[in-house]
């Protein structure tokens, strides 16, 4: 299903974007050596509880997971990128972190993710990897708007990517998002400019670059869930919720002060 939603809806997209943002800002700055996976996960749940919102990870149980999934948010560190389950682990100097959290707010979700590096310690190649999912998140936002197809975010993303030496692996990516969190169109994070739907007015979509350090295949934890570098290697990843408009691409997923 790909949803188009109407003025009033991207009115509620909005306030469903600026919570997840602020919630991701909140848990980053929380986050620190000796922070335990567990307590993100608890401090998550209170805030989306406080603002009357609805995780939309507890209760999900897609084909690909072991579900239901249990938690209110993503918790990926070093080597693993996608799907991270939390647990009891305890965040160590350098440890390289992505939360991705996805809300539903007065009956519109919105889906964002961020990495960062715990503590003073500065692994090689970490900071290069966040910084390349975050110029390749951009590039495909600034080619999103009316008229424009899935191909060309696809390209502008792939490209990014590919210049910074990164495999890119195809089998999960962007996506629409609006009443539920995963819906149609798939935004791979490669493909061929001027292919696929064209994008309309009052679509919502979560743009989603992530990568591995040097590899391109993905091992599923026996959590049934976690996503991880087949090497081990590290990883990164990161995500903004946009709306497309009369004028371009809206970005619904920044932190209220940076609005």
């Amino acid at each position: 299903m790909i949803e188009i939603l109407n003025p009033a809806e991207l009115i509620r997209a909005r306030s469903s974007g600026a919570l997840v943002a602020d919630i991701l800002q909140s848990l980053k700055e929380r986050s620190g050596v000796g922070t335990n996976l567990l307590d993100i996960d608890r401090w998550a749940k209170a805030m989306i509880v406080q603002a009357g919102a609805e995780s939309c990870y507890v209760d999900y149980a897609p084909s690909f997971g072991r579900g239901p999934f249990g938690h209110h948010i993503c918790t990926a560190v070093n080597d693993a990128v996608l799907h991270g389950r939390p647990f009891d682990y305890r965040l160590a100097d350098g440890d390289l972190v992505t939360l991705d959290l996805a809300v539903s707010l007065g009956g519109i979700a919105a889906d964002a993710a961020i990495s960062f590096l715990v503590g003073e310690a500065r692994p090689a190649g970490s900071v290069a990897m966040i910084e390349a999912t975050e110029r390749a998140l951009h590039a495909g936002i600034a080619v999103a708007g009316p008229g424009a197809r899935i191909g060309d975010i696809s390209h502008a993303i792939g490209s990014v990517l590919g210049e910074a030496g990164y495999e890119v692996n195809t089998e999960f990516g962007g996506h629409g998002i609006g009443s539920t969190m995963h819906q149609d169109p798939h935004v791979s994070n490669t493909g061929r400019p001027g292919r696929g739907y064209r994008l309309r007015p009052g679509l919502l979509l979560a743009l989603e670059p992530w990568i591995m350090a040097d590899t391109a295949e993905l091992v599923t934890d026996a959590d049934g869930w976690t996503l991880r570098s087949a090497t081990g290697c590290r990883t990164a990843h990161s995500e903004h919720t946009i709306a497309i408009t009369e004028d371009g691409a809206e970005i619904l997923t920044l932190p209220t002060g940076r609005r």
